[in-house]
Parts: C-alpha cells; structure tokens; sequence
C-alpha cells in the first residue's frame, strides 16, 4: 500500500487549506515507489529526507491498515526539533487544514529524528527576538498547542527520544502519549530561570497531579520512559528497538484500534470527556447526556446494530 507525504515548505504554507488531503488536487503529493520502501503492518512509510534542506513537517495520510490515520512528524534534524518560527508557522497551518476533515480519525505526531522528539524552544533564535516580540510568540505557541488539544479526534503522540520544554508542553496538549524506555522526558523550563509557558503548568497536574506536577517543574527533572510511566506522564512505555521508533510502532497500533472504532462515536467520547472532567460531576453527567443524545440518532449507531446481529464488521460513516 502507498502512503502520500507532503512537505511543507515556506513558499506554499499559504495554499495548504486547498490542497492537503484532497484525493484530486495532490499539488504537494508525491507517490513513493512501493520497492524502496519497509512494509510495516501495510503501513509505508517513506525515507526521511534530513538535514539543513529538508521540510521542517512532514505529513503522511496513512492508509493500508492503517487508514483514516493522519501522521505529523516533526523533521528539523541540525535543531533537534527545536521549536522554531518556521516549523511552528507550517503546523499551525496544518492544525487548520485538518481540524473539520472528517475522513481522519486519529492524529499521530512522531519525530523522523532518531532519539529526539523536540527539544523544545529554538533558544537560539530566541536570543535574536525583540524583548517586545518573545510574549506574543509564546503565546502564538500556546494556542497551537491549544488547537491539538481541541482537536475533536483522539491524538496519539510517539516519544522515541528527547522531549523537553515545549516538546513536552506538546505532548501534554495529546490524549495519549506512549514513550520509549530510552525517551527523556522534563520541563526544564526554571533550569533557564523562566517557566512552562505553552501549558505546561496548567496541563500536567490535571494529568499527575498538583503535587507531583510541582515537584518536576520546581526541580525541572528529567525523567526515562519507565519513571515517566511511574510518574502516570505517559500511557505505555516500551522497551526501545534497534530502529529507535517502537513508540512509534506501538503508536501506529493503538491508532488503527482507534480508527476501526464508530468515528462519530469516538469523537463524542473525546467531548464528554475532556468537557466533563473541567466540570462537577453534574455538570458532567449532562454533558455526557448530550453527547449520547449526538450518537443515539446516528447512521453510525445503526450501522453498528446490523453489523452485530449479521456477524460482520461494522461500516461508519461517522454520521
């Protein structure tokens, strides 16, 4: 099976919203010869290009078993992934591309640098802004982040390696994260005399807690994959292979699980959730309700019933 990528370069970021996803107008598509590929569960996945040259995000529309899987991988190789302007600009306008096709139901972020996830702020390019210009940026940062978050399908994030600061802050902005027993996982943020400022404090103690949470950003400790599953920081850790990326591969199987799951259904589960639990349980209880009542005169729901009684597998349509 093939698999389309596409690369995001500076020039074209403004013609993304008409063109990523669209089975006739692949303006950024490139088909990938099946030979000089790995199959992978009839997942391809193409080589990487990296290096100073290389598109900052790529983006993979998954198909195969793995169908209805949308893939961002982050690839600034000489930077670590570090979070630049450019790179941050392309998944902004990624993050708008995608967020009302209904034909993906699952989102992945992964790393095509070995051993690294994100390393977090381009201090670098930090050091060269306007005093006046770092706030805004920082905030710029926080609503993309924001906008993963609010995402209606379920994201899945791959930690094959380094994640700190920001890319941490980005991993915290998924449903689920499954790391590497190698990955390195911290917001190191106050080792630099600032703070999280990309969600951060906000996002990590609703998932471990206040307590623990304050003592990894007070300390700014780094933690493996193992302490990180201890911590409850990550769902799954796994022990790590001779091609660093079985987070990656463990990822790509909770994804297809997903996808094969009533798409409209899963949504509206991601809804109650994530609505119910900033709520007293009420409040939340209604919110549940609502979200039934979306899939209870579903095509979907039916669909399910008749597949049930036929012995077959089910075919939504996710309305």
């Amino acid at each position: 099976m093939k698999s389309l990528k596409y690369c995001f370069h500076p020039s074209i970021i403004s013609r993304i919203p008409s063109c990523i996803l669209s089975a006739n107008r692949r303006y950024l598509a490139t088909d990938q010869n099946a030979s000089a590929k790995t199959e992978t569960n009839n997942t391809t996945e193409a080589q990487a290009e990296i290096g100073p040259s290389a598109p900052e995000l790529q983006v993979n529309n998954l198909t195969g078993d793995h169908q209805h899987v949308f893939e961002i991988a982050l690839n600034r190789a000489e930077r670590r992934n570090a979070l630049g302007k450019q790179l941050l600009s392309q998944l902004d306008a990624t993050l708008d591309s995608i967020k009302d096709n209904n034909a993906i139901r699952c989102v992945l972020f992964r790393s095509m640098v070995p051993n690294v996830f994100c390393a977090g702020a381009d201090l670098k390019e930090r050091l060269t802004m306007p005093q006046e210009e770092v706030g805004p940026f920082v905030s710029k940062i926080k609503e993309i982040f924001s906008k993963i978050f609010g995402l209606s399908v379920p994201t899945i994030v791959a930690l094959d390696g380094l994640a700190l600061g920001g890319g941490l802050e980005l991993a915290l902005a998924c449903d689920i994260r499954i790391a590497a027993h190698t990955a390195k996982l911290g917001l190191t943020e106050t080792k630099l005399g600032i703070i999280p400022g990309a969600g951060g404090t906000q996002r990590l103690p609703r998932l471990i807690g206040v307590a623990k949470a304050k003592e990894l950003i007070y300390t700014g400790r780094i933690l493996d994959g193992q302490q990180a599953y201890e911590f409850r920081l990550v769902n799954e850790v796994v022990k790590q292979n001779a091609q660093s990326d079985a987070a990656y591969q463990r990822s790509l199987e909770i994804a297809r699980e997903i996808a094969q799951q009533g798409p409209l259904a899963v949504r509206m589960a991601k809804q109650a959730i994530n609505k119910g639990s900033e709520v007293d349980l009420q409040t939340g209880l209604d919110v549940e309700e609502g979200c039934y009542d979306t899939v209870l005169t579903s095509e979907d729901r039916i669909e399910g019933l008749k597949a049930f009684q036929e012995k077959r597998k089910p075919i939504y349509k996710g309305v």
